[in-house]
C-alpha cells in the first residue's frame, strides 16, 4: 500500500472514531478503504502514539470479544487566527472543534511586518505545545498560501505567508481570505451548497462565493473582489456603496444590483449579510428592489448572520482538516 494510500486510509479512521465515537477494527473495515491488516497496523501505529486509546473489548456475540477504540480529540490541536484592521481574534481548538481557548488581541496587521503574528504564534505553541496546524485569515486575495492583493496593510503584499509560518514552526499552516472562510463557516452550520456571502466592512467591500461547496477562487485567486464590480453612472459598487452600514437608498440600490447580478450568474440558495453591516428593515428593502431587476421566483434567501462566528468557524474547519490528514499523529 502507497504512502498516499495509506494516509488516505488513516484520516478515514480519525473521521469515523471522532464522528462515531468509538469502533471496532470489524467496524472500521467495513467503512475505510483499506484491508483489514493495513487497518489493525494503523490502530497499532497509532495507539502507540497516544492518537487513539482502547476501551476495552465489547460484549460477546458468540465470537471473539472485539477490542472497541476511541480517539484523543486533544491529541492534536489547531490554532485559528483571524486578522483585521482593528483587531485580531483567535480559539484554539481540538480534532472534534472543541474550543480550549478564544481571545482577542490588538491588530497583527498593523505595525512592522510578520514579528508581532509570528510572537503571539510562538506563545500560543509554547501554552499549548499539542498545536500541530495553524489557519489565518486575512482580508486579501490570496494565492495557495500567498498574499497577492491587500490594500492597506503593503507589509504582507506578496508574502507567502503560508511558508513563513511552516519555516518557523513545526506545523502545518493554511491561510484563507476572510470572505472565503466566513462562507466556508456559514456553509459548514447550514449546509447550503451554493452561498454568496456579502461583507461591506473596514476594508472595502468583498464576498465569498460557494458553488455547489466549492470555493470559487478564479484563475489568479481574485474571485470574491465585488468593489470592482462595474454599475450604473460609470461607477463600480464600491463607489456605489461609499463604504460603513448601508442605510441609504443609492446603497440599497447598488446591493439589490449586485444580488439580482450573482442570482443570474451562479443561482445561490442564500445571501448572507454581515451583521454589522446591515439591519433586518433594510434588507427586506433590498429583497423588494432586487425583485425589481430579476424575476422574485429566482431570488435567492437573504439573511443575516454573525460574520466573526462565521468566519473563526471556516478557520477551524480548514485547521480540522488538516488535523485529520496530517501524516503523523505527532
Amino acid at each position: 500500500m502507497d504512502q498516499h494510500t495509506t494516509q488516505t486510509a488513516k484520516t478515514a479512521i480519525r473521521k469515523m472514531l471522532i464522528q462515531s465515537g468509538g469502533a471496532t477494527k470489524v467496524e472500521l473495515n467495513k467503512t475505510v478503504e483499506a484491508s483489514f491488516p493495513t487497518i489493525s497496523k494503523l490502530i497499532a501505529e497509532m495507539e502507540k502514539d497516544g492518537e487513539i486509546s482502547s476501551l476495552g473489548l465489547d460484549e460477546s456475540s458468540g465470537g471473539r470479544r472485539a477490542k472497541r477504540y476511541v480517539y484523543n480529540v486533544n491529541h492534536m490541536l489547531g490554532l485559528a487566527i483571524l486578522m483585521e484592521g482593528s483587531e485580531t481574534r483567535y480559539t484554539v481548538f481540538n480534532c472534534a472543534g472543541e474550543v480550549k481557548d478564544e481571545g482577542e488581541e490588538f491588530s497583527f496587521l498593523k505595525g512592522s511586518g510578520i514579528d508581532p503574528l509570528t510572537g503571539f504564534i510562538e506563545e500560543m505553541c509554547n501554552q499549548y505545545p499539542g498545536i500541530k496546524t495553524i489557519s489565518v485569515g486575512v482580508p486579501g486575495a490570496v494565492d495557495q498560501g500567498q498574499i497577492i492583493f491587500i490594500p492597506g496593510y503593503d507589509q504582507f503584499q506578496k508574502m507567502n505567508l503560508k511558508q513563513e509560518l511552516e519555516n518557523r514552526f513545526p506545523v502545518t499552516a493554511v491561510v484563507e481570505n476572510d470572505m472565503n472562510a466566513a462562507v466556508l463557516g456559514y456553509q459548514h452550520a447550514n449546509e447550503k451548497q451554493t452561498l454568496v456571502y456579502l461583507y461591506v466592512g473596514q476594508n472595502g467591500a468583498g464576498s465569498g462565493v460557494l458553488v455547489n461547496g466549492e470555493v470559487v477562487r478564479g484563475s489568479t485567486y481574485f474571485a470574491g473582489e465585488i468593489q470592482f464590480v462595474p454599475q450604473h453612472n460609470n461607477r463600480n459598487f464600491g463607489e456605489n456603496l461609499h463604504g460603513g452600514r448601508i442605510i441609504s437608498g443609492e446603497q440599497i440600490d447598488a446591493v439589490s444590483r449586485l444580488v439580482a447580478t450573482f442570482t443570474a450568474i451562479i443561482n445561490p440558495h442564500a445571501v448572507i449579510f454581515n451583521q454589522h453591516d446591515i439591519d433586518q428593515e433594510i434588507l427586506t428593502k433590498v429583497k423588494s428592489a432586487s425583485a425589481q431587476l430579476i424575476p422574485a421566483d429566482h431570488l435567492p434567501e437573504l439573511t443575516i448572520s454573525n460574520w466573526e462566528k462565521d468566519y473563526l468557524n471556516g478557520l477551524q474547519k480548514l485547521g480540522i482538516d488538516l488535523l485529520l490528514m496530517r501524516e503523523g499523529g505527532n
